[in-house]
């Protein structure tokens, strides 16, 4: 694709956004935590990868880190391994596999424990992860999820869902591949097909459709096929309550 892109209606000029969002990371550590540090987990996917790589050209490699948290055996640890060696970035190596096992093992016996609490417990536990280093290491940590991701809701509530800023959460799936490819990433990581890790599909058998057509939808509000559309539709409407504060109750005095 071309620096300017045509998506949906508009021009996306990747350097003027990687411009904006550099600007932008620059601000919010002014304001809150001048001198912190980045922590990005890192899975060797293409959003950490563009995520980590925004910050250390905002701030500087020397104050981005990154986390492999690797639940156990990790299949694609050298993709993560990759990143941060072209980054040039420090990094730790977090193995969660005990904490997610001592909590399964620890769940009361009478309890049902569910295949989605099974998948989301790993993510959430990251996140602990990535918060507990980020207090020893004056960090501020950075979600990765993206436009799309969130838009359907493929994310973990209080797991890859948090962090302290978010660069990609307005950049649809098509968009962060454009940066990561105009960074000069690795080929491998920007194109990489995600997946649960879990399961042996990608993410898009699970949600039933293409990032392509949703972010065509996204950015255009034009999706052909009807059946695609209504099931884009449900996902984004049951999944909203995760891009909302959460309720609270306000007494009237």
């Amino acid at each position: 694709m071309n620096t300017n892109e045509v998506i949906g209606m508009k021009k996306f000029d990747v350097k003027d956004i990687i411009r904006q969002a550099c600007e932008w990371i620059v601000d919010f550590f002014e304001k809150n935590g001048k001198g912190c540090n980045a922590i990005v987990g890192i899975s060797g996917g293409k959003d950490s990868s563009v995520a980590a790589a925004l910050c250390v050209k905002a701030l500087g490699r020397d104050r981005v880190i990154g986390v492999l948290m690797p639940n156990g055996v990790q299949s694609d640890i050298e993709d993560a391994q990759k990143l941060v060696a072209h980054l040039g970035i420090k990094s730790y190596t977090v193995n969660i596999k005990d904490a997610f096992e001592g909590l399964v093992n620890a769940m009361p016996k009478e309890l049902e424990f569910t295949t989605q609490a099974r998948v989301n417990l790993p993510p959430r536990l990251r996140m602990s992860t990535l918060y507990a280093v980020g207090q020893c290491c004056n960090g501020r940590v950075v979600n990765t999820c993206n436009l799309s991701e969130d838009w359907v809701g493929y994310s973990t509530r209080y797991g890859d869902a948090a962090g302290d800023f978010s660069p990609l959460s307005h950049l649809t799936v098509t968009e962060v591949k454009l940066i990561g490819k105009e960074l000069g990433l690795p080929t491998e990581l920007v194109e990489k097909v995600p997946s649960d890790g879990l399961s042996g599909r990608s993410d898009e058998d699970n949600l039933g459709f293409t990032y392509a057509v949703l972010d065509k939808y996204i950015r255009t509000g034009v999706c052909e096929d009807e059946k695609t559309k209504a099931l884009i539709d449900r996902k984004h409407e049951l999944n909203l309550f995760k891009l909302q504060l959460m309720p609270s109750f306000d007494p009237q005095f």
